[in-house]
């Protein structure tokens, strides 16, 4: 379809990533000739969406269950992931079966989870339907529930048989949702292609409206930086040194989950992200590491769509204890993915404690900002 983009990731087994409109009737072929039954999963609020996927399978020839799940981060406990394995050892599912994710990051994660898991694997496609979920969540692999100690704590690397970027979907989406997820693109230009930060910096109203081409080239941009790192490292395994691999697209993570967490979930995930990487530069700039403009435009441009550079809300104790459960951290010891220049991250391990303190009174609100 003229209309369609396709974005390969490297994988052992390699997928696309497919952009565009309509694209339903790609879901067949990336579910595969061997699977008997579908279990679609999605949330509540994407009801209709869900069954829209499920009639399109059921009409192709297969046994289709639909595993209705919470929305957002409610469905990632191991209680929903427990529901969901029950339903698929009901139905009978064996290893030739598929699992299909329909839903924002949460519903790929725990989809993703679940067919990770289930049997010791099966195969998943996902189908985000989130500004979030498709250039990041669904893309590379990663899946995971949370426990009450942090996010994402639990689980497993499992590459989708394919990803179905319809951005139609976008259309009904809020427009802090759709911020929201902009804050993962934002992401991918300061760690890797600074051409997504001048495209905000042009266009920035144009970058929140789906229906824009500047929209879809962000969108399109940011998958393409994500399937590169993975593609070359797909288990977080190559930071070594100065070189940072996929721990590159934990930039402004580190504080961010702890936000997330402090926040009692309440707080969209690119608005903590956000944070994060405002903390993140704020830290690079005071370790001496990043210049103090690039450390200034990380607020302008993340400012410029309307998301949060500040933080007041829970204590730094508080932060910074939920910082020691971070995936990233060694034992005791914190690390952080910071930018040495614009492109070009790398790890601050380690930091003092005075630094930490001062690059998070950095954030408090300002009447200047």
């Amino acid at each position: 379809m003229a209309d369609t983009t396709r974005i390969r990731v490297h994988a052992p087994a390699p997928y696309d990533v497919v952009v565009g409109h309509g694209l339903l009737g790609e879901l067949a072929a990336l579910v595969g000739d061997e699977a008997r039954r579908v279990a679609v999963i999605h949330p509540r609020t994407l009801s209709t969406a869900g069954h829209a996927v499920r009639d399109s399978l059921s009409a192709a020839g297969y046994d289709t269950h639909a595993l209705e799940v919470p929305d957002s981060e409610a469905a990632k406990t191991a209680e929903v992931a427990a529901a969901c394995w029950t339903a698929l050892g009901q139905a009978g599912f064996t290893r030739s079966d598929t699992v299909v994710g329909v839903g924002g990051g949460a519903t790929t994660d725990l989809a993703g989870f679940v067919a990770a898991t289930f049997l010791r694997g099966l195969r998943v496609v996902h189908v985000p339907t989130t500004m979030l979920g498709m250039v990041d969540a669904a893309v590379g692999g990663k899946t995971g529930i949370n426990t009450s100690e942090g996010k994402n704590l639990v689980g497993s690397f499992h590459q989708p048989a394919g990803v179905l970027c319809d951005l139609a979907s976008l259309d009904t989406l809020s427009r802090s949702e759709l911020v929201s997820g902009l804050a993962e693109v934002v992401k991918c230009g300061f760690i890797v292609d600074p051409r997504i930060l001048e495209i905000v910096e042009e266009s920035p109203e144009e970058s929140v409206d789906p229906t824009d081409a500047r929209c879809r080239e962000l969108i399109e941009r940011a998958i393409q930086v994500k399937s590169d790192v993975v593609s070359l490292d797909l288990h977080e395994a190559t930071s070594r040194g100065a070189h940072v691999g996929r721990e590159a697209l934990n930039y402004g993570h580190t504080l961010g989950h702890a936000v997330e967490r402090a926040e009692g979930y309440s707080w969209r995930h690119g608005e903590a992200v956000a944070v994060g990487m405002t903390y993140a530069a704020e830290l690079a700039r005071l370790a001496g590491r990043l210049d103090d403009a690039t450390a200034v435009r990380h607020r302008r441009v993340l400012e410029a769509l309307g998301l949060p550079t500040s933080y007041s809300g829970a204590d730094w104790s508080t932060l910074r204890a939920a910082m020691g459960v971070d995936k990233k951290s060694r034992g005791d010891t914190l690390r952080f993915v910071v930018l040495d220049a614009l492109a070009r991250p790398s790890i601050l391990e380690g930091p003092d404690p005075d630094l930490l303190t001062a690059a998070f009174a950095e954030l408090a609100p300002r009447p200047d900002r």
